[in-house]
């Protein structure tokens, strides 16, 4: 060994020989030893024994023989990365449950986002119709209308239809305040006129006495002489 410094409190060294010499290590290089352990992943397995994707691994892992007074029995490691039928299965499973989630997901969007629109539908409705009531209540009257479209223009045509029952109520109202006021005139006229004949049939008795009363008084004076 080159470059290699080693403390007497070492028991072990891992080494790997890079370049045989001339003459053999003894105990090392002079003798061959088999792998204790064989490869376990399956694909190590197959690069091992040269196997194809369709022949199975299991037949072929290396088993291990052990021996315990009189019995044998043998030892073998557990396959990893190993494709069953109950993988197969469990994948399956998972992927229809992972396609049923997204389906579930992709329905609940499509819910929520027509509930949406629907919402905004109306409170622009809503909007528009507030905004087409003040327009008409608070806006001064312009030379020319200005063209409205849509939902506006129903709010205008609402609020012009509303102010023309306005006014003709208010013109009803005039008229019928105008007759009152007629027939309260008329029936002060005749009742005047009715006064006035009672006035005259009143005086014309007084006259009659006065006139009475002043023959009784010439023909006393007459008996006196």
């Amino acid at each position: 060994m080159r470059g290699c410094i080693c403390g007497p409190d070492l028991a072990v060294i891992a080494l790997k020989i890079t370049k045989k010499g001339e003459a053999e290590i003894e105990g090392v290089t002079d003798s061959d030893k088999p792998r204790r352990l064989g490869p376990k992943r399956a694909n190590y397995i197959r690069k091992v024994f040269a196997l194809r994707k369709k022949d199975d691994v299991r037949k072929y892992v290396v088993r291990r023989e052990i021996k315990k007074g009189d019995k044998t029995f043998y030892k073998s490691p557990k396959i990893q990365r190993l494709i069953t039928e109950k993988r197969l299965r469990r994948k399956r499973a998972h992927k229809k449950e992972k396609q049923e989630r997204y389906q579930k997901e992709k329905d609940a969007r499509a819910k929520y986002d027509k509930v949406l629109s629907q919402y905004i539908k109306e409170k622009r409705v809503l909007h528009a119709k507030a905004a087409g009531g003040e327009e008409t209540t608070t806006a001064a009257p312009l030379a020319t209308k200005p063209v409205v479209t849509g939902t506006k223009a129903a709010a205008g045509t609402k609020a012009a239809a509303g102010t023309a029952a306005a006014k003709t109520t208010t013109a009803a109202k005039t008229n019928v305040a105008a007759t009152k006021t007629t027939t309260t005139a008329a029936k002060t006229e005749v009742a005047a006129k009715t006064n006035v004949a009672a006035g005259k049939a009143t005086t014309a008795p007084k006259t009659t006495n006065v006139a009475a009363s002043a023959k009784v008084t010439t023909q006393a004076s007459k008996q006196k002489k």
